[in-house]
């Protein structure tokens, strides 16, 4: 055509900018860029996923017994006395004035002929154990006690850690040619229940006498 003369040819593989002398940048919609994912796992992640403990469906997160391990409850006062006899690994948590030991999976079943055994069972005592077919709270992972103020909320005293290295070191029964490492399940339960009877007369010695 007259008097118009022919623009320049594009290179092969690239595409004309806007005819108005605009920038491309000026008429092309940035995405906004994304957040980055909170990388944190939350109660239930952190269990299965860190440690492969298996939860409970539902809120709050639980923890099943029996299938991995088991849980001493007893007066806190009286755990307190037995940490010793556990080694560095094994898991400990507490909930206000009540602590949960985690024992070898298959305790929960032995504690009463542990006890009869040991001649605690016509006492009364306040010691429990939950295993097979059970579930137990489960404690605010490490980190997040601070940020979750729940009051009840129980807690880790001694905190699990990925690997299954300190469940093998559980308190458990005593087997010919076991782990003579391994804490002794018998002895820990005569601890508690000494400890804890201690605990309960204590405390009855403590209440105000009634007349009637």
């Amino acid at each position: 055509m007259v008097g118009s003369a022919p623009g320049p040819t594009p290179e092969p593989g690239l595409t004309p900018g806007p005819p108005d002398g605009r920038t491309l940048a000026s008429v092309t919609t940035v995405p906004s860029p994304r957040r980055p994912r909170d990388p944190r796992p939350g109660i239930r992640g952190w269990y299965e996923n860190e440690l492969g403990w298996p939860t409970v469906p539902g809120s709050p997160v639980r923890l099943f017994t029996g299938r991995i391990f088991d849980v001493l409850d007893v007066p806190a006062e009286a755990g307190r006395a037995a940490l010793g006899l556990l080694a560095p690994g094994t898991p400990v948590a507490v909930r206000g004035d009540r602590m949960g030991l985690w024992i070898a999976a298959g305790g929960a079943e032995e504690l009463p002929g542990i006890l009869q055994w040991l001649e605690w069972g016509t006492l009364p005592l306040d010691l429990t154990a939950t295993g097979e077919g059970g579930s137990v709270t489960a404690p605010l992972p490490p980190g997040t006690a601070r940020r979750r103020t729940a009051q009840g909320a129980a807690m880790w005293l001694r905190p699990p850690v990925p690997g299954r290295e300190a469940l093998t070191s559980l308190p458990a029964m005593p087997t010919p040619g076991g782990d003579k490492g391994a804490p002794d399940l018998v002895r820990l339960v005569d601890t508690l229940a000494t400890q804890g009877h201690r605990v309960r007369l204590r405390r009855a010695c403590a209440q105000p006498l009634a007349f009637s």
